[in-house]
């Protein structure tokens, strides 16, 4: 358990997908203009890492990599279909994505408007890709470690496309230069709160 909590963490905090690796940064600029709608969009990120994630580490596992079809017979011993990673990665991503969406569409459709194009655009989102990615590399021991990942990884582009977008809301009140305002302070501010994640790379899990 005390590994799961370690994975959860440190893929929030330590390897936050926007601040440490700068990834999805796409969406996390153009919907992050509104908390609410910056809200929406990261609790679907959570639910699509926290899903795919896991299923690619089963899928990796028993069907792709070299020897994972044992299971089934002697004769799948050698069978090696690593080189369809990507392929099944990104059709697991884009089910869950359009999963999310006709769901959002049928009880939110206030939200489903004000994300428009960006939500359907999650499934290329390279964040969601490399949390499997990540997942596939790092070689996790288990479902459950996958699973932990993946929500942490949700959890850290989560808090950081609301923080963004509860300063972009106070910033429109601030006497912020001309060439500046709009994605200029923006960019400034990612920059600054990438700097204050770096801090957590000093705590040791």
């Amino acid at each position: 358990m005390e590994g799961l909590i370690n994975i959860f963490v440190r893929s929030v905090f330590i390897d936050n997908m926007v601040f440490a690796y700068f990834l999805g940064m796409c969406s996390y600029l153009a919907v992050s203009k509104t908390v609410s709608t910056a809200n929406g969009l990261g609790i679907a990120v959570v639910f699509v890492l926290g899903i795919t994630v896991p299923v690619n580490y089963l899928i990796e596992n028993y069907f792709l990599s070299a020897g994972a079809m044992a299971w089934i017979g002697s004769g799948f011993e050698t069978v090696d279909l690593s080189f369809l990673s990507f392929i099944m990665f990104i059709a697991v991503i884009a089910s869950m994505v359009q999963l999310v969406e006709m769901t959002v569409e049928k009880f939110a459709p206030a939200l489903y408007s004000s994300l428009g194009i960006f939500l359907p655009l999650i499934a290329v989102n390279c964040a969601i890709l490399g949390g499997s990615l990540f997942m596939q590399e790092r070689e996790y021991a288990n479902i459950a470690e996958a699973a932990s990942f993946g929500l942490g990884s949700g959890a850290g582009f989560y808090l950081a496309i609301v923080g963004i977008a509860a300063i972009r809301e106070k910033i429109r009140y601030s006497n912020v230069p001309g060439p500046l305002r709009g994605l200029g302070i923006t960019f400034i501010v990612t920059g600054l709160m990438g700097i204050a994640f770096m801090s957590f790379m000093g705590i040791s899990l």
